[in-house]
């Protein structure tokens, strides 16, 4: 795989050679070395709504952009403190959000470099943010509490408070919707009318089978399909039309706990995900269809570990960080091309789905 150094530059080309026009780009590692060839350690990944360009924040402080398709990489933001949580969905599509090491959640501007507005009110690390589909609003979460806010003020509007004894995991917007999604260690999962936090429904819990703890949670891009997994190697697949258990999904026995999962968009599907990403403890990220169950293809390996995937919203590339705190770069062009070389009989039956039907 090509690596990219970036050092201590503050702008320049990603790829050495060009990739050639209409051929996928070649996969690529980018790190950054500074002083003493100590590597620094980027930590956090975004990519932007047209998913050409992606932010990447290290553990000094440094926020770079990634421009895929422009083949450059420029130095944005020096904050001085290591990121939590990064987005870069915003309405205004110069503009970022970043969650930093001293609970502050801080908007910049990536073109002029400027601090845009900055954002209090977390006792506790930011752990995720997650933006509307419009980019006007946004939902930050911590242990303790998950704050949504108008992004055209920047004001908080509403602060969801949770007891110590049930741990947030996650709390995200459906997309095309204002309906809000909080997830809990205990398996519960609840609905929020986002403008008066007005509870739509719970999911049930459901009542057979082994508990699996969730962790890791991730809907399809018409908001219909949500996928749950945490301490098992068994995922839940959930219509949240029918608010039903469609089906509890069995990743093979070296799956031991799900750490994040994440639906690989298709501009063919219609936002109905057909693929799912599984990343587990042991680093890889099974790429898996969620109703034949065959596991398609992976990325990362014992010796290549990952630890966090953001997935481009047009589907075209994977971003990486690894376990060395290194950057990968996939293009899933040619990911899928790899597919033409393993045959079904290989696939099959790696991955076991059951169908459960609540009561």
């Amino acid at each position: 795989m090509e690596v990219t150094d970036i050092g201590n530059k503050e702008e320049g080309k990603i790829w050495h050679r060009k990739p050639t026009p209409g051929k996928r780009p070649r996969p690529l590692t980018v790190v950054r070395t500074a002083q003493q060839a100590k590597t620094v350690r980027f930590l956090h990944v975004a990519f932007d709504t047209t998913g050409d360009s992606f932010l990447a924040g290290d553990h000094h402080g440094n926020i770079y952009v990634f421009d895929i398709s422009r083949n450059r990489f420029r130095l944005v933001q020096k904050t001085g403190q290591a990121c939590t949580s990064l987005a870069f969905s915003l309405r205004r599509t110069t503009e970022f959000l970043v969650a930093l090491a001293d609970y502050t959640i801080k908007c910049f501007d990536k073109d002029t470099k400027q601090l845009v507005s900055w954002m209090r009110g977390h006792e506790g690390a930011v752990s995720s943010i997650s933006v509307h589909s419009s980019g006007r609003y946004a939902i930050t979460t911590s242990s303790d509490t998950a704050q949504l806010w108008d992004l055209d003020t920047f004001q908080r509007k509403r602060k969801l408070n949770i007891r110590q004894s049930v741990g947030i995991q996650r709390v995200f917007f459906l997309p095309l919707s204002n309906t809000i999604l909080s997830c809990f260690s205990d398996d519960s999962i609840f609905a929020w009318e986002s403008d008066t936090l007005f509870c739509k429904y719970q999911l049930p819990v459901p009542d057979c089978g082994p508990r699996i703890f969730y962790k890791a949670f991730a809907v399809t891009r018409d908001g219909k399909s949500l996928a749950a997994g945490g301490r098992s190697n068994l995922m839940h697949l959930w219509c949240l039309d029918t608010k039903q258990l469609l089906r509890v999904i069995q990743m093979p026995t070296q799956v031991r706990t799900v750490r994040q999962l994440e639906f690989l968009p298709d501009s063919f599907d219609g936002g109905a995900s057909q693929t799912l990403g599984v990343l587990s403890q042991d680093g890889v990220m099974r790429f898996i269809h969620i109703h034949t169950c065959k596991l398609l293809f992976h990325v990362g390996s014992h010796d290549e570990s990952i630890t966090t995937v953001a997935v481009s919203p047009n589907g075209r590339h994977i971003v990486a960080i690894m376990d060395n705190g290194s950057v990968n770069i996939y293009s899933v062009q040619s990911l899928t091309q790899e597919l033409n070389k393993v045959t079904s009989k290989n696939v099959m039956n790696r991955v076991h789905t059951k169908s459960y039907h609540m009561s």
